[in-house]
């Protein structure tokens, strides 16, 4: 947990105003490598270091959010498949007529049922939850649920198009902390035998 306190403690004395996104902190594009390690108080081998690691943070939060983002895509069409059931039974209501369909048991495994009228359903709500809604009730629900996962969605594309955009501004810095040291170490021994003379 060092680390972490040292990690913000670089970005906020770099003098460049960082901004945040749910969480995610954002990455400082280095004009001038010089300066941004002289207010840093680090060398370059710190400064690749901290940079590294903030890398490295930035890929575990990009899995996380890759994870939570096939688990939405995989829960909306979840929903509405529940949202066209409920359709279909308020569609029946009514008509006297009883509705035949194949539902699954277990994975793969598919039983006929007969569904007279109804008037309600039972929404499994998960936890070993399940609760009876009136046809009125459940559709709300599950078009409320729809609605929040839809923007949970949206919400998570735009945490990992800001992500992206860090992780490349980190690249493209740790390559210029690089580049400038190499240059300096090239400088360095061509001054040095100058100086003698």
């Amino acid at each position: 947990m060092a680390s972490s306190s040292s990690t913000s403690g670089l970005g906020s004395g770099s003098g460049s105003a960082l901004t945040e996104r749910r969480g995610i902190p954002g990455a400082q594009f280095v004009e001038d490598v010089q300066t941004y390690l002289t207010e840093s108080g680090l060398d370059v081998g710190s400064a690749l270091a901290f940079l590294q690691e903030r890398l490295q943070q930035y890929k575990v939060v990009e899995m996380k959010l890759l994870a939570q983002q096939r688990d939405l895509q995989a829960k909306i069409p979840d929903i509405e498949k529940c949202l066209e059931v409920v359709a279909t039974l308020q569609a029946k209501k009514g008509t006297g007529e009883e509705l035949i369909t194949d539902f699954e048991v277990s994975e793969g495994i598919y039983s006929r049922a007969r569904i007279e009228e109804t008037d309600s359903v039972c929404l499994w709500l998960g936890a070993n939850v399940m609760l009876e809604y009136s046809l009125e009730e459940a559709t709300g629900l599950l078009q409320k649920n729809l609605d929040n996962a839809r923007a949970s969605l949206d919400v998570l594309i735009a945490d990992l198009q800001f992500l992206r955009d860090q992780v490349t501004i980190t690249q493209v810095t740790i390559a210029r902390v690089y580049n400038w040291d190499v240059h300096q170490r090239r400088i360095q021994p061509a001054a040095t035998p100058t100086a003698q003379e």
